[in-house]
């Protein structure tokens, strides 16, 4: 494998994505790229801090003669996705991602590789460093936590930043420009239970496991219509052929990942075992069947393992069972005013038993903040009357667009004269942390964009080296012909 991302063009932003894929920085575990960055401002002469809600800003001033043009903020997150593959032994708090290139791609070894939103912190840091470019006054601003909160962006201080641009470096197609995005609602179910020792005898004890599927941001990758391992799992503990006892079940990974795998230890009369196996054997195929488009290393499989001393309840694991399978997933509604987008969404990120309680939990997605605010009562409604707990928070509005932005004007017409084409421009169906900056900051003129990255937030995550290229160029570009204020 070729590790030498130095080698790759443009220097400066490779060196320092080459940098920071060394940093563990999964959600919450950010302190040493915070260092990495205040420590780089400090040995470029550049102004920085990092406030309350652990965001890191930098001042840099404008190039000679550009002292007159709308200051800018670029704006990246700093942390990300720990996800891996299950036979890889990695920690994300400690370990540094393996990063490769393989053709025209850079990935990683069995995990994540962060160019969500590495890449953004990188082109930041090079613009910073280079002093021969040409650009108006410049703030950077990196957000803490984005991944699983946005909490950098809601702890944002008032009177913090003083640009009339933002451009937001967080978007994952080169040559699409975007002005809006979904806002967010997660829903928290807990169904609480007093464990219940497992039979004395008379049943057999095994574990079925889903796995092998694409998985992917729960944005961007909705709208592919991947399979979730959750509803998989459950879609066929509520239609087994027999009485199935759950005395566990661990599925999914992030809120934000649509879940690649999941598993539960059930328990079913011995008599009924070579029935069970035999139907989960046929159900594969039929997942397979349905899929065979869209999934194509459907695994759904089932062993026998030793009994475990306790179990659910049956009436709470009924209950379970039946709000899972019954539990709304997926795109729920297409845009009108822009084909193509998915408007609402709802992804059963998560399923896990821990003796004492079943903790399920749901991320929700809309452009239209009434519409996500009644899926949100409507999954609750479900889990209240199945007996759980719910709670709904940390609800955040969208972004809505502009298309008469000066910005995008700018941009638009930058790209065209780069690039002999026209930029899309569109909307995301993912959390971009625009809706919060500019509810913080009313007037701020806003775009999003990136370079080309596939199946973020999941082991198979990869960036295209020559979109890294023409967005870096475009981001220059933009920079350079900022207009006057």
């Amino acid at each position: 494998m070729d590790r030498n991302l130095v080698a790759l063009k443009p220097a400066l932003v490779w060196k320092h994505f080459a940098e920071i894929v060394r940093i563990p920085r999964p959600s919450s575990h950010e302190e040493k790229i915070r260092r990495y960055i205040l420590d780089f401002a400090r040995a470029q002469g550049l102004e920085s801090k990092e406030d309350a809600a652990h965001n890191v800003y930098v001042r840099k001033p404008a190039s000679k003669g550009m002292e007159d043009r709308k200051g800018v903020i670029l704006q990246a997150h700093l942390d990300m996705v720990p996800q891996k593959n299950n036979d890889k032994e990695f920690d994300f708090t400690k370990d540094p991602i393996d990063a490769y290139i393989d053709g025209g791609w850079v990935t990683a070894d069995g995990t994540t590789l962060g160019a969500d939103n590495g890449i953004g912190v990188a082109a930041i840091l090079a613009v910073l460093e280079d002093r021969t470019l040409k650009h108006g006054p410049l703030e950077a601003l990196f957000t803490a936590t984005e991944e699983t909160g946005m909490d950098g962006a809601n702890g944002l201080e008032k009177g913090l930043l003083h640009g009339d641009i933002l451009l937001n470096l967080d978007s994952e197609e080169e040559g699409e420009l975007y002005v809006g995005c979904a806002g967010g609602l997660d829903a928290n179910m807990t169904f609480g239970y007093k464990a219940e020792p497992t039979p004395a005898g008379g049943y057999t004890a095994a574990k079925i496991s889903v796995k092998g599927l694409k998985g992917g941001h729960s944005g961007i990758q909705i709208v592919c219509q991947r399979a979730n391992a959750n509803k998989v799992l459950f879609r066929f503990l509520n239609a087994a052929p027999c009485d199935v006892l759950l005395a566990s079940v661990d599925g999914g990974g992030l809120r934000n990942a649509i879940p690649r795998e999941a598993e539960a230890v059930v328990l079913v009369e011995t008599g009924d075992y070579d029935e069970f196996a035999a139907a989960v054997k046929a159900y594969e195929e039929t997942v397979r069947a349905e899929y065979a488009s869209i999934e194509d290393s459907v695994s759904v499989k089932v062993a026998e393992v030793g009994k475990p001393a306790e179990m659910l309840p049956k009436e709470v694991a009924g209950n379970l069972i039946k709000a899972v399978a019954a539990c709304p997933d997926g795109v729920q509604r297409m845009s009108v005013a822009m084909p193509g987008l998915v408007q609402t969404s709802t992804n059963l990120a998560r399923v896990v038993s821990d003796g004492r309680t079943v903790k399920l939990q749901c991320l929700l997605r809309s452009s239209v903040n009434t519409e996500k605010e009644a899926l949100g009562e409507s999954i609750a409604a479900l889990f209240t009357l199945a007996g759980a707990k719910t709670e709904l928070t940390g609800a955040y509005n969208g972004w809505n667009p502009d298309m008469e932005s000066p910005i995008l004007k700018a941009m638009t017409a930058s790209y065209e004269a780069l690039y002999g084409k026209k930029p899309a421009v569109t909307a995301i169906h993912a959390g971009l942390e625009c809706g919060i900056i500019g509810s913080a900051y009313p007037g701020l003129d806003m775009i999003s964009f990136g370079p080309t990255i596939c199946y973020p937030h999941s082991p198979d995550e990869k960036v295209e080296i020559a979109s890294v290229g023409k967005f870096y160029d475009f981001l220059v570009d933009t920079l350079r012909n900022v207009p006057e204020k």
